[in-house]
């Protein structure tokens, strides 16, 4: 049934894509060059998942595919984004600080001073292709984009993004329509709101439908291609289809306890930290799972949550078998990773209806974002490893030769654009469009990538809401501080990844080493001060 619904929903949504492009217009930028044979490249970002929820990461969700992307290729376990989504996706597709280019906080602005790597591949001459959620004020087809479909804010409904259809069930209280007024857009048409017509519309699935139309366009041309996959699965709100929910329903009775051990040790077992390390507790506002009376609630958030990554993960499979029919797997590089850690914000607007269908709005909360995070602390918006650090897998079978290696290298999501300006043999410009480009803060993990020690970053700074959440990261020491006026918190991540000994009481001369070293960033990109 599954599949006879996506089926359905893919010719529908293939009978409304016009077949009209075929031959778009490349923009030129200055000393692009452009080598022979260049790798695809395909990019896949979860939103709001946490560091353990995959399998290859330690978690129990059924992800297969995502597993098997780190089995043939690599995962990194010290893997950065700036915490939050505005931020992550600012820095994701210009290869510079957020604030650089106008983002302090999770607004959507318009990446002043810079290219996006859809700007700086289409000008090397790769068709770009983008499915998912932007969260910037222009579309994805104003910067750089030769297709997009998709969703140019937040999160949305999954079942409908627009306004109530007819028949479907009234929105629970709090809520006066299943859909805010949303911007959606396909290519260089945008929609507020986007109301599908099609009854078996599910995000995840409409997304992954799109890209493959993309690829059965133009994945067989001598033209190489560039697609940028940005599901929302599993921001909230909890939505997911009935029998993928079946899949876990009663599967965490057990508790976020029991589910933080067990992937803990399953962590350890694969090797991803020193086995020295012991688990942190709980966070110290979530109850003991002993101590809940509503289990059973609580049972089916994270059964909606876990069908939501399931799904993310099948539809992911969709798009590598396309590689794989199209021949194109061995010769495309493909990432993997999520924008910040799992969220523990409350997003519950529905209390009287339960997560899963179209007229609920509820989110998974801290008890299982906790989970989520193991074995970090905190969560999405902070600045511990639990807000900051994603998993990162890169599969690529012609150059990453070592495959299921775990690499410690230490990388920043700035780091994604001057990777593709690397593998792509493209040219980096000083001024787009007569405008003056800064110069790009990451660093290329290709030579990771080709089995190296790659030189990193001398230091890695973030800064989520300009009224707090602040750190900095040089080497193996990390100080970071929730508010301004706040002490400063010191770790050292060789020994301490999981940041429960707070050296800053010890090492006084070093927090003041750092911290002026965060406010001399802080000077340079913009940062307000305290």
């Amino acid at each position: 049934m599954a599949e006879y619904r996506n089926n359905l929903s893919r010719r529908q949504f293939l009978g409304r894509i016009s077949a009209a492009t075929t031959a778009l217009a490349l923009g030129n930028l200055p000393g692009c060059s452009r080598k022979p044979k260049r790798p695809n490249i395909v990019l896949i970002m979860a939103d709001d998942m946490g560091f353990s929820d995959v399998g290859c990461y330690g978690g129990e969700i059924h992800t297969p595919n995502i597993d098997s992307l780190a089995a043939n290729g690599l995962r990194f376990t010290q893997f950065y984004n700036n915490g939050i989504c505005v931020p992550t996706r600012a820095s994701l597709l210009t290869g510079l600080y957020s604030q650089q280019v106008g983002v302090f906080a999770n607004s959507p602005k318009k990446y002043e001073h810079s290219v996006t790597f859809g700007e700086v591949l289409r000008a090397a001459g790769y068709r770009t292709l983008m499915v998912g959620k932007w969260h910037a004020q222009q579309t994805p087809h104003q910067r750089g984009f030769d297709r997009y479909f998709g969703l140019c804010d937040g999160c949305c409904n999954y079942f409908n993004p627009g306004p109530r259809r007819a028949g479907e069930p009234e929105p629970g209280r709090k809520l006066t329509s299943y859909g805010y007024p949303r911007r959606w857009a396909i290519d260089d048409q945008e929609f507020r709101p986007y109301a599908p017509d099609d009854p078996t519309f599910y995000t995840t699935d409409a997304f992954t439908d799109y890209a493959l139309h993309y690829l059965d366009q133009y994945g067989n041309a001598e033209q190489p291609f560039l697609l940028y996959v940005a599901y929302t699965a599993p921001h909230y709100p909890l939505h997911a289809w009935p029998e993928d929910i079946a899949k876990y329903r009663g599967r965490y009775m057990k508790g976020w306890d029991k589910l933080r051990e067990e992937r803990f040790a399953r962590i350890q077992e694969q090797g991803l930290f020193d086995q020295n390390m012991t688990l942190p507790p709980r966070d110290e506002r979530v109850l003991a799972w002993e101590d809940v009376e509503n289990k059973d609630e609580w049972d089916l958030k994270m059964a909606v949550y876990a069908a939501m990554i399931d799904r993310m993960d099948w539809n992911i499979g969709r798009i590598l078998a396309k590689l794989d029919e199209l021949g194109k797997r061995d010769d495309t590089l493909i990432m993997f990773l999520s924008d910040n850690g799992g969220c523990e914000g409350d997003a519950n607007y529905t209390p009287d209806i339960p997560p899963g269908p179209v007229e609920s709005y509820r989110s998974v909360d801290a008890p299982w974002a906790n989970a989520s995070n193991t074995p970090f602390r905190k969560y999405k918006a902070w600045d511990f490893e639990g807000g900051i650090c994603t998993p990162f897998i890169a599969s690529w079978p012609a150059v990453i030769r070592e495959k299921g290696h775990i690499s410690t290298q230490v990388g920043h999501i700035i780091d994604i654009m001057a990777t593709m300006v690397d593998v792509a043999g493209a040219g980096y410009p000083k001024e787009f469009n007569s405008r003056p480009v800064l110069p790009m803060e990451g660093k290329s993990l290709l030579p990771v990538f080709q089995g190296r020690q790659r030189k990193g970053h001398d230091a890695l700074f973030w800064q989520i809401r300009p009224d707090r959440h602040r750190a900095v990261r040089a080497g193996a020491w990390k100080l970071v501080t929730t508010r301004p006026g706040d002490p400063w918190q010191l770790y050292d991540l060789t020994t301490d990844r999981f940041e429960m000994h707070n050296l800053a009481d010890e090492k006084p001369e070093l927090v003041a080493e750092l911290a002026q070293r965060f406010q001399k960033w802080a000077n340079k990109v913009g940062v307000p001060n305290e």
